[in-house]
């Protein structure tokens, strides 16, 4: 039972996390800082801005190491490209073909990855992007691959999609893409046998 003056919402946490918390929070501080600080430079001032993005990254990067240090699990956020996931410092991290095509992501979706401590990588879509249905006719590419020509443009689509609905060049696809962005991927919604 919780003593009369104490307060309901307060949470008690190790001196040493909470320096860890405040230490990644100036950082992003001063990145944002940084930032801002670039945008409103002229451009003839922008040529520093390589030794700042630089520096910007470094401290990203420690603040990530940092934040592995807290928990059992490592969290990286990234956007997926038609094929695997771009996190926010740059590195690529190659997504299962059956979990992007049985999620029907789509390029531009928003995805978190979960490195457990036992090392298992666990993608999750928590953004995604507008979406626009479109009807196409399946085809393989001059090097086999698969491809939607859709609205006389043509989009890869990732081949776990294709074998799953049993799909053959010249079958009907319903893809999904970006609404308002470009993109060179869509996700097969589903198959219409011809």
């Amino acid at each position: 039972m919780p003593n009369k003056n104490q307060n309901l919402d307060t949470v008690n946490i190790a001196q040493s996390k909470y320096q860890l918390i405040k230490k990644i929070l100036k950082n992003i501080h001063d990145n944002l800082g940084k930032i801002i600080q670039i945008l409103d430079e002229e451009p003839e001032e922008m040529a520093n801005l390589e030794g700042t993005l630089v520096s910007i990254t470094q401290d990203l990067k420690a603040a990530e190491s940092d934040l592995e240090v807290m928990g059992n699990e490592r969290i990286i956020e990234g956007v997926f490209d038609g094929e695997k996931m771009i996190a926010y410092d740059g590195q690529v991290h190659t997504i299962p073909p059956n979990y992007a095509s049985k999620s029907k992501l789509v390029e531009g979706d928003i995805l978190k990855l979960t490195i457990t401590k036992q090392g298992d990588f666990l993608f999750k879509q928590i953004g995604p992007i507008d979406r626009k249905r479109l009807l196409g006719q399946l085809s393989l590419d001059k090097t086999g691959n698969y491809q939607v020509l859709a609205e006389k443009k043509k989009y890869k689509v990732l081949p776990a999609s294709v074998t799953y609905f049993k799909g053959q060049p010249g079958d009907e696809v319903i893809i999904l893409v970006p609404k308002e962005a470009p993109s060179k991927w869509a996700a097969v919604e589903n198959i219409v046998k011809k």
